[in-house]
């Protein structure tokens, strides 16, 4: 696509992507509670009142009331209007992003798979960030989305391709799902308790059906590489205590995100640049 073709497409996203934000905070909020995402509408979590439209509105919304409820004047977190920046900033992204997992699908198809993806990892990470825990239907159903994503984007290139597509990303969820409940099981034999949670387990599983085995490793050492590094700044601050855990959840999604942004190709060179393989 042009230049003059994609900039409309990048401001519909930025849009859309807030108002989505919105909602997945109503997710991340509702769904560890066991309440309805949608009902009652959206309210005060200190006193129940029910939020005008215009305080409704994305970022504006929460600039509106100043960060504080209209009627109670209870503080609302600065994390409802970071998510929807965040999300809207994500969905820009995926506009102007070279993902190479679903091969070479018409751009409007892909466009569509980047957007479900985000949108599904986003209510994941703030609920692992929250309790240190990934819900089983959402992973469940984001593993079942990605396999029908890579079918049809598959079945839109050639039947071929689609067979080609639809194998790798089924071994590579297999492969995914068992490596990790495999570590988890080890690492509770030898220290007497699971070194990853099976929620991780199943995550990775839904990266592979989204990214295929090569990207699912990429996304995995890159969650690797910031989880140890955020870990040990942890640890040595203080802020971690020694066997104190924290969620991997956020680095495995974001792994995934980063792999679907930038493709595989560009990850490859860059570990390969990193560990001093100038063929990658």
């Amino acid at each position: 696509m042009t230049p003059t073709s994609i900039e409309p497409i990048t401001v519909l996203a930025a849009l859309l992507g807030a108002c989505l934000g919105s909602f997945l905070n109503v997710v991340a909020w509702r769904l560890p509670r066991r309440e309805s995402i949608v009902s009652p509408p959206s309210h005060c979590p200190h006193c129940g009142a029910t939020l005008a439209w215009q305080e409704n509105l994305p970022v504006l919304g929460w600039l509106w009331l100043r960060g504080r409820c209209n009627h109670c004047n209870a503080p609302i977190s600065a994390r409802y209007p970071l998510v929807e920046l965040l999300t809207a900033g994500l969905w820009v992204a995926v506009v102007l992003a070279r993902p190479t997992a679903m091969g070479a699908p018409p751009f409007w198809l892909l466009l569509l798979a980047g957007w479900a993806l985000i949108s599904l990892l986003i209510p994941l990470v703030l609920i692992d960030a929250d309790h240190l825990w990934l819900p089983e239907p959402l992973c469940r159903w984001g593993l079942v989305g990605g396999l029908v994503v890579t079918s049809l984007l598959g079945i839109s290139q050639s039947e071929e391709i689609a067979r080609q597509m639809l194998v790798n990303h089924l071994l590579a969820a297999a492969v995914g799902l068992l490596a990790f409940e495999g570590l988890s099981a080890l690492g509770e034999k030898l220290l007497g308790r699971p070194a990853l949670g099976l929620g991780d387990a199943k995550l990775t599983a839904l990266l592979g059906a989204w990214l295929g085995l090569q990207g699912m490793g990429l996304a995995v050492a890159l969650a690797v590489l910031g989880g140890a590094l955020l870990g040990s700044l942890g640890r040595l601050s203080g802020r971690l205590g020694p066997h104190q855990p924290f969620p991997f959840g956020p680095f495995l999604a974001f792994g995934g995100i980063a792999v679907w942004l930038a493709g595989e190709g560009w990850w490859l060179r860059w570990f390969g640049g990193w560990l001093g393989f100038q063929s990658f």
